[in-house]
């Protein structure tokens, strides 16, 4: 296997791509980076803002409601070149409740751009996507933007790198300037400084450093030397004899970055157009080709043993399905080209199902446009159309039997009821929830057996807001909403026995089954919701019914008796119990174990548990008091406060079931300056009041399941 890999001889045009995402903490100007990319690239003429007056808006952000509110929603794929390289990008939303379109951006890309604000550094949702990029080992370079702004302070955004985020973050450049005297930066590899001119930042001139700036300049790079000879000892062995070349230096810290083991930082603003075309060269300096990562899949056939996948486009196909869009033509599939070849006519199979595609167009995207081709090669990133499918499904050309693992989908927090304003509506309805939960596997829907109303699922409130505005403008359907529900569980705090015999005599054969043991708590840390252990000796329940008690069991953990929702965190032991030769069966016992579930439950001293997020809020200190107060009256515990430059961030673990309606209240308590973000973090007791508050309002609406 990996003699094969040592064997293959990449192409240049393999050498020269690079598929990159640009993730980041919302607002952190990734969208604006990105249109300044486009720009520089020739891939769009004129540069239009997120929040654009001139209502055109970001290339990036191609819904309508992305332009509106000024946020990314969906991650949206283009590629440009830049100095005769390829380079396919993916820009992803920042919001938390959005975290799937980044995961599933990651699982494909080779490296990213992690963007940081300058004023605000290392955010909650910075810590979420560098979690996600170690996930699936993405080399990445760290780009500190909006340095224009007052208060930018880049090397305290350093220090929150190594300390935050434990990077070995390294300036590869110093800014000329900060604050409103941002001119450009200077180079620390080819110690020039560079300023960025002419309309639109578009004239690059490279001058001696300034007088001021040659100490500091000095010192960062012999701290950049140092770092990066850790990675080449060719670069060592420069240093010692004399002055090392910009080749050698570039080697040392591409090194590193590939490795994982050092981040290389790059400085500027975006929005001032400053530093973009230098965050380019080190895309294509420092950033890993489809060469330089070690891509496997696993064997179908041999016990999912481990493939590794060159960048070969001789060898058979195998690609991955990470995106799907529902859009004017039918289904847009996004695919990652990792082995092989795909092209026009060309037949594909589904390993999750075995069915076979016949391949009719194939495209390259820029964001909502697309580009027809005629095939795509190994390390390309392109879109199909018409292909049935599901997100993280694999497709080969039938020579291979190998599926690649898929991404890590977090679940939801968060419910809404809803139902149509009118019943002519309904079909509109059911396709909407179907093309939404087929395109993002965090948001999903039932019906409940009960109430028979439809609920939807998500991460937050703001993702179930753009899903129902989504329905009501691209299917004209009205809904109406109820009130938010929150995903409780409920557990037990305590041992408790139980012993059932469940016994029906009707006409014909009875029914007769007895299961005793007990049930106790499994701590919530070990996060395990269920554990069955079988104790009985002697016979006393024949071996084929025991798995019948445990199906018992587990039909109870769905509803539990108090409010009704998915119990978690209990063992049951079954030590003892009777059978009758003609009246036992597998649906006897089942019906036993469930009664007897029932018994232990109630006596096992229940209780009910809630989600609780962890809660950041960033604003100027001025409003320290009034945040400060928001979450003390959300039943928020105040974890860290930390304050700098004039700026506060305070971190607090708070109840979901308080968050509801949070944003408009921080909005209006610091006239709009502050911003938060929030993510799961855990579930913990809830306090008797509420817990009688719930289980009154359960009470009514249960009905007598006995």
């Amino acid at each position: 296997m990996s003699t094969a890999v040592a064997d293959f001889k990449p192409t240049e045009k393999l050498l020269k791509t690079r598929n990159i995402g640009i993730s980041a903490h919302i607002d952190s100007g990734k969208t604006t980076l990105t249109e300044r990319i486009l720009f520089y690239t020739n891939r769009i003429h004129a540069i239009h803002e997120v929040r654009g007056k001139d209502g055109v808006g970001a290339k990036m952000d191609s819904m309508e409601l992305e332009r509106e509110r000024g946020i990314t929603i969906q991650s949206a794929a283009t590629y440009c070149q830049w100095k005769d390289y390829t380079i396919n990008i993916i820009d992803t939303p920042g919001h938390v409740d959005f975290t799937v379109e980044v995961e599933r951006s990651l699982r494909v890309l080779d490296s990213a751009i992690l963007v940081l604000c300058g004023v605000s550094g290392v955010q909650s949702q910075s810590i979420t996507v560098d979690r996600q990029m170690r996930r699936y080992n993405v080399p990445r370079v760290a780009f500190i933007n909006k340095l224009d702004r007052t208060g930018a302070n880049p090397f305290r955004v350093i220090d929150q790198l190594r300390e935050k985020l434990k990077h070995n973050a390294v300036p590869v450049q110093i800014p000329i300037g900060l604050e409103g005297d941002l001119a450009g930066i200077v180079d620390l590899v080819t110690m020039k400084a560079v300023y960025f001119e002419g309309k639109d930042g578009m004239e690059i001139t490279e001058k001696e450093i300034p007088a001021e700036l040659q100490e500091l300049a000095k010192k960062k790079r012999e701290e950049l030397l140092d770092a990066a000879s850790m990675f080449s000892d060719e670069l060592t062995e420069a240093m010692l004899e004399g002055e090392p070349t910009v080749e050698q230096i570039k080697t040392g810290i591409r090194n590193g970055a590939i490795s994982l083991k050092l981040t290389p930082v790059f400085m500027g603003s975006a929005f001032k157009n400053k530093g973009v075309q230098k965050l380019l060269d080190g895309v294509l300096d420092y950033l890993a080709s489809p060469v330089d990562v070690v891509n496997s899949a696993l064997d179908v056939k041999n016990e999912s043993e481990k493939v590794v996948l060159p960048s070969d486009k001789d060898k058979p196909l195998v690609c991955l399905a990470f995106k799907l869009e529902d859009g004017r033509y039918g289904q847009l599939t996004y695919v990652r080209v990792y082995q092989g070849k795909i092209q026009k006519g060309m037949t594909i199979y589904n390993m999750s199902n075995n069915k076979k595609h016949n391949v009719g167009r194939l495209c390259r995207m820029h964001s909502d446009e697309m580009e027809d081709i005629d095939y795509a090669e190994a390390g390309d990133i392109i879109a199909l159309f018409g292909i049935d499918c599901a997100s993280g499904d694999t497709f080969t050309d039938g020579k291979m039997n190998v599926s690649m693992e898929s991404m890590f989908v977090p679940a939801p927090v968060i419910s809404l009821t809803i139902e149509a304003k009118e019943s002519k509506h309904l079909n509109n309805l059911a396709k909407a929830l179907n093309r939404f939960t087929k395109e993002d596997p965090t948001f999903q829907t039932h019906v409940d057996q009960e109430s028979g109303q439809t609920i939807i699922k998500g991460m937050g409130e703001l993702h179930l807001e753009v899903y129902i505005e989504r329905m009501r403008r691209e299917y004209g359907v009205e809904l109406i909403t109820g009130a938010p529900q929150v995903a409780y569980r409920e557990t037990i705090t305590a041992r408790a026995d139980f012993d059932y015999t469940h016994k029906k005599q009707t006409g014909g054969q009875g029914q007769f089954g007895r299961v005793a043991g007990f049930i106790e708590p499994i701590p919530l840390e070990e996060d395990k919701n269920y554990e069955f252990v079988n104790s009985v000796v002697g016979g006393a329940i024949p071996r084929e019914f025991i798995s019948s008690v445990d199906k018992g069991f587990k039909s109870c953990l769905d509803r539990g008796s108090m409010i009704g929702f998915p119990i978690i965190g209990v063992k049951l032991t079954i030590n003892d119990g009777s059978y009758h030769d003609v009246d036992s069966s597998d649906m006897a016992f089942q019906i036993a174990g469930r009664y007897a579930f029932r018994q232990g439950f109630s006596k096992a001293n229940p209780q009910i548990l809630e989600p609780i997020m962890r809660v950041e809020v960033d604003g100027p200190a001025e409003f320290q008091g009034p945040i400060l107060a928001s979450l003390n009256q959300r039943r928020g515990m105040i974890l860290n406060t930390t304050e700098q430059d004039g700026y506060c961030k305070v971190e607090a673990e708070v109840p979901l079931s308080d968050m509801f309606g949070y944003s408009t209240v921080i909005r209006s308590s610091t006239q709009g300056k502050a911003e938060f973000s929030m993510e799961f973090s855990r579930y913990a007791p809830v306090p008797r009041n509420v817990a009688e508050e719930l289980m009154k309002k359960y009470k009514p609406n249960s009905k007598d399941e006995d």
